[in-house]
């Protein structure tokens, strides 16, 4: 029976981290393993792990160098044959989402290592704001020049690491996308039709107003590391024109001007807003 590892990266995150915990407990899938790295918390992180410790199938709490960091060294504690990341704000969708997924695996060839549902995307209050997650067939179209797929609830295969090596640690915001591309700019990925794998809340570090600007750059190098050419990245320039003019507007009129301006443009059309419910807290690293 398949083995599924999940792993989990926190920093000063108890206000929900007891959530993300909780929907693992209560999966009704048995073969499954809860590693979580904590970065050396302040808040009350340690005191929820020390009292999960009986669920948890290792779990450490000292200064990391950040998210990727403790992802790599979750990696070396899984024994499981498929791995996926959370962050402490995320959390499994339904009691048996493990289950479900688990029967998906099975029957994937082993030459394909990636395998991904969709996800949704939550407020603080957890109302759903959209889902994230298509085909490959329609995912693929635009992979090399954006991340396409949601990587919280991604499963990877274990022999993904072992040809691929671990999480470049020199990025801070797209490193699951430079990790990613090694396999899936020439390979292909499983998408799991029906299969709602996490909820995960808008306004993590990727995007975050702040981070427009940085995250240009990172994906920058990602497309000079993996030596993509014009005609791969042509159609991500609407995406990029975009983020770089959030990145000025932010500039302008600083983060809060900027989360004001941004949700009333979503309540004029009709959108819920969400800038304003963005999490400032470190939880989900």
């Amino acid at each position: 029976m398949t083995t599924i590892s999940v792993i989990v990266a926190v920093y000063n995150g108890a206000a929900t981290l007891q959530r993300c915990i909780d929907s693992f407990t209560r999966q009704t899938y048995p073969n499954k393993q809860l590693i979580v790295m904590d970065g050396g918390s302040s808040d009350a992180t340690l005191q929820i792990l020390t009292a999960n410790a009986s669920h948890l199938f290792y779990w450490e709490s000292e200064r990391d160098r950040g998210i990727y960091h403790a992802w790599n060294k979750g990696v070396a504690r899984a024994t499981g044959d498929w791995i996926c990341f959370l962050g402490s704000d995320d959390y499994l969708w339904a009691d048996d989402v493990l289950e479900k997924i688990a029967s998906r695996l099975d029957q994937i060839p082993m030459e394909i290592k990636v395998a991904y549902g969709q996800a949704a995307i939550v407020t603080k209050s957890g109302g759903v704001l959209r889902m994230e997650g298509q085909p490959w067939e329609e995912a693929k179209k635009a992979f090399c020049h954006t991340m396409t797929i949601p990587h919280p609830g991604l499963m990877h295969r274990r022999s993904f690491f072992e040809e691929h090596g671990l999480f470049d640690e020199s990025f801070r915001i797209v490193g699951d996308y430079d990790l990613l591309l090694r396999e899936l700019k020439t390979g292909r990925a499983q998408f799991m039709d029906g299969v709602t794998t996490v909820g995960f809340q808008h306004g993590g570090v990727s995007n975050s107003p702040t981070a427009m600007r940085p995250m240009l750059r990172e994906l920058a190098r990602v497309r000079k590391t993996h030596h993509l050419h014009a005609a791969q990245i042509r159609r991500f320039s609407s995406v990029r024109l975009k983020m770089n003019v959030c990145s000025i507007l932010v500039s302008i009129v600083g983060d809060r001007g900027f989360r004001w301006i941004a949700d009333t443009g979503r309540r004029l059309t009709g959108r819920p807003a969400i800038w304003g419910e963005d999490a400032h807290a470190e939880g989900g690293k």
